[in-house]
């Protein structure tokens, strides 16, 4: 029955017809749901799927839906199964269907492409060739039954190994001989290690090409995923000592990293929960989106006044960094045409939903709590095809009998869809440069103790001392933290992140001889061009 249910949802995805987003205030989908009907005098599940795609200017929420309890994510850890008549905010509806323990998508269904053998590129004859290879090694996964497929996925880690790897630790290792070796210990600390295989390849570039480097490593691992945690021991420590896995949440994470470290995050933000707003367009005040689920199953979205804390204070940031929301300069601009437009026949009262990174800036938020001296290395998608409707909006996607099809909502049965959205990094350097520029809070300063190293200072007043003669302060540096020197030992703060191409990055870091074809094509500067680097 599931099978069928899903054969129907994915059939319904990939046709031409879009969901119309319904002007008003609420709005209503369904997917995978079951209604209960008589059958030979016995109860039984009906496989259905419903869509509310028709446009409507007086559809209001559903008074028995507003009273369903208000849960969270974390609220529903410990349920076997999906929930049914409550209520949540649309980012504890997509981190509930990614990565519930029990029914999420990364904990039941995804699998990561992984080729026994790395791919011989020098043998290759050209990117057609490439491609082919690519898609011969996915054949090798199998042929997708009835119902939802393998849900299996490649990330260029996979994909480039180990000259992906190499190319990251190349990076982290110039970055610690120049400012740390020998006085500091190399600390890295990996969110979202999929299968191992980046830390497996970074650390045995660095055994081999740096054995001095190798003795001073401490690789940790958070991880999510009880499943790749357990994949990641099994692959690491007996071959790495120096690793250290830690199964939780880096949203839980509450310990202190005193020590300089590399913090890195490759494909992994593309996977946070994002919340939904849309904006009043007779006030601009902006409304947060609920996701309902009511008795059967179905799924219906509403929206209120913005009360989450978190959402308030992502949209304060970003009028802080004059980063503007998605409505047109005209309506911005005067309030006589927003009235004049909100009146015209069929005009919609509300602006497209817009899926912002709330969870992202949780993240950036841990990092300059308990990461003071940490530097992030980060990369993911900048742009995606196939989205759903909206402003910085996902796709929503699944595989069914070895075909990739996108959908049209991110409304789906919670497991059986990857949800991932598009990253911009320039907002994202400007957020992830201002929150460590701020203090920390008064409690954390206390209850810090003072670590003294070789690269320490006993004159605390560096930092007065660095601006005594002159104002200046160089626009790609933080500004200096007391007591602690740059490698030249003087007081100037570290460099401030930047952006990168894939291909920039990899030209700057790869040994891109390695995975040249035959033809001169170069699949690794070629194929991720929709990626960034933010370091």
């Amino acid at each position: 029955m599931l099978r069928r249910a899903a054969k129907a949802a994915v059939q319904r995805c990939a046709s031409t017809a879009k969901l119309v987003v319904t002007a008003s205030f609420a709005t209503s989908a369904s997917r995978f749901s079951a209604r209960n009907k008589k059958e030979d005098n016995a109860d039984r599940l009906e496989d259905r799927v419903n869509y509310n795609d028709k446009l409507s200017f007086s559809d209001v929420p559903d008074p028995e839906h507003m009273n369903y309890k208000r849960v969270t994510a974390n609220d529903l850890e410990h349920e076997r199964h999906p929930p049914r008549k409550v209520k949540m905010l649309v980012r504890d509806f997509i981190e509930d269907s990614l990565y519930h323990p029990h029914y999420g998508y990364f904990s039941k269904h995804a699998t990561i492409f992984t080729a026994v053998e790395p791919l011989d590129f020098p043998s290759i004859k050209n990117m057609s060739a490439f491609e082919a290879e690519v898609a011969e090694r996915y054949a090798d996964y199998g042929v997708d039954g009835e119902g939802p497929g393998k849900q299996i996925w490649h990330t260029p880690t996979e994909l480039f190994k180990p000259w992906f790897g190499r190319a990251l630790a190349r990076c982290l290792v110039s970055e610690y001989l120049l400012k740390y070796f020998p006085y500091e210990d190399f600390v890295i600390y990996e969110i979202g290690a999929g299968n191992g295989t980046l830390a497996l390849d970074m650390l045995d570039y660095i055994r081999e090409e740096y054995p001095d480097v190798y003795e001073r490593t401490r690789y940790n691992i958070i991880e999510i995923s009880e499943n790749l945690a357990n994949l990641q021991r099994q692959k690491l420590e007996s071959v790495h000592p120096c690793v250290t896995m830690h199964n939780k949440s880096i949203f839980r994470w509450d310990t202190r990293e005193p020590a300089p470290c590399y913090f890195v995050a490759m494909e992994v933000i593309d996977n946070f929960a994002h919340d939904m707003i849309r904006y009043d367009l007779r006030t601009l005040e902006p409304y947060q989106g609920l996701v309902t689920i009511d008795k059967n199953g179905d799924f219906s979205t509403y929206y209120t006044k913005v009360t989450d804390p978190l959402i308030s204070s992502f949209l304060e940031l970003r009028r802080y960094l004059n980063h503007p929301p998605p409505v047109h300069r005209l309506l911005k601009l005067s309030p006589a045409f927003r009235t004049f437009y909100v009146n015209l026949p069929f005009a919609p009262n509300l602006s497209l939903p817009e899926f912002i990174p709330t969870r992202l800036l949780t993240l950036l938020r841990t990092l300059r709590r308990h990461f003071p001296r940490h530097r992030l290395l980060l990369s993911d998608f900048s742009s995606l095809p196939d989205t759903i409707p909206g402003i910085n909006a996902p796709v929503v996607q699944t595989r069914y009998q070895n075909t990739t099809v996108p959908c049209t909502t991110f409304l789906v049965k919670q497991g059986y869809f990857d949800i991932f959205f598009p990253t911009n990094f320039e907002n994202l350097r400007d957020m992830y440069e201002h929150i460590l520029a701020q203090p920390l809070p008064l409690a954390d300063l206390e209850q810090q103790v003072p670590r003294f190293t070789p690269l320490s200072t006993v004159a605390s007043p560096l930092a007065e001392g660095n601006s005594f003669f002159s104002s200046y302060h160089p626009k790609n540096r933080r500004p200096p933290v007391d007591g602690i020197t740059s490698s030249s030992g003087l007081p100037v703060g570290e460099r401030k992140s930047a952006v990168y191409s894939h291909a920039e990055f990899m030209k700057t870091y790869a040994d891109l001889n390695k995975t040249r074809l035959r033809s001169g094509e170069n699949p690794l500067l070629e194929t991720y061009q929709n990626v960034k680097f933010l370091f």
